[in-house]
């Protein structure tokens, strides 16, 4: 039998029970990519992750992360959680931490500052791997349905709904108030439908929600059913993603730190902070920022 070692914490919260949960595996080496789906699935969080040795001996880990139903490029919530673990563990394979860490990823090489508190990690930053892509722009109509809304009830004064990443791609959708957000729901069948006239675009229609709460402030919710995530408490790529694509609409493009609030429909209330920065007239480069808290440590007999 092998003893295998984790800790899950609470991630984009200071608040034990709030936030995303994650499980960090923290030496995977052992395990062959079926029993990392195992046990992501097992798990039931949003994301699990693995750590390995870095391919490169100059990057810290190389950190692969799964979803209940498959492994994922990237995500916002996993680096920061796993860097916020291996901040606190001091070493990782017998090299020692530092606050600057360097992840290998299916996405490309994600970088990670440590936030501290006297020798306490209490969070950290990440920087998105991948430049901003846009994909289709989809009809209210057609994404309606998908989360028990009306077209109506779908803002597209400033952009329609629209398919974006900077990593990891989301359906991003502005809905006219908060009153409106608090009634979406997702809805399986039509979003297979929706999947399927979208297969071009090689995702899961994952739909990242959100309204206007005051300036650079915006609440949000996830739905990513077909991975198996009903909803998601705090997703730091579609976060990064919204606030890249979000930059790209103001004339001329300026620098900008977004507050995005999750989690609250469901009990979870993250905070997660999105700064985007730009050069000349483009948008260059987005990071996202958060806290975070232990909740258990364990190991998973194998």
């Amino acid at each position: 039998m092998r003893d295998v070692p984790f800790v899950t914490v609470d991630v984009f919260t200071d608040q034990r029970f709030a936030g995303n949960p994650l499980a960090v595996i923290l030496d995977a080496r052992a395990l062959s990519v079926g029993e990392m789906q195992q046990i992501a699935t097992e798990f039931g969080y949003s994301e699990t992750t693995f750590v390995l040795p870095p391919q490169d001996p100059a990057n810290t880990a190389h950190v692969r992360i799964f979803t209940p139903t498959t492994e994922v490029p990237f995500a916002g919530h996993p680096n920061v959680g796993t860097a916020f673990v291996l901040g606190n563990l001091g070493t990782l394979f017998g090299n020692p931490v530092g606050t600057q860490l360097r992840f290998e990823e299916k996405a490309g090489l994600v970088e990670v500052e440590l936030a501290r508190d006297g020798a306490r990690v209490t969070g950290a930053t990440i920087q998105a791997p991948g430049p901003l892509t846009i994909g289709s722009l989809v009809p209210p109509a057609e994404l309606a349905p998908c989360i028990a809304l009306d077209a109506a009830d779908i803002e597209t004064r400033h952009h329609a709904p629209v398919f974006a990443s900077v990593g990891l791609k989301f359906i991003l959708v502005e809905v006219k108030d908060l009153a409106v957000l608090a009634r979406a729901a997702p809805r399986l069948e039509p979003l297979a439908i929706l999947n399927e006239a979208y297969a071009h675009e090689e995702t899961d229609c994952a739909i990242f929600l959100y309204a206007r709460v005051g300036n650079d402030h915006v609440r949000a919710r996830m739905f990513a059913p077909l991975d198996n995530v009903p909803e998601d408490p705090a997703t730091g790529s579609a976060s990064a993603a919204l606030g890249a694509y979000l930059s790209t609409l103001e004339t001329p493009h300026r620098d900008r730190r977004i507050l995005v609030e999750q989690g609250v429909e469901m009990g979870r209330r993250s905070l997660i902070h999105v700064d985007v920065e730009t050069k000349a007239s483009r948008f260059d480069r987005v990071r996202i920022t958060g806290a975070c808290v232990e909740v258990m440590r364990g190991t998973i007999a194998l």
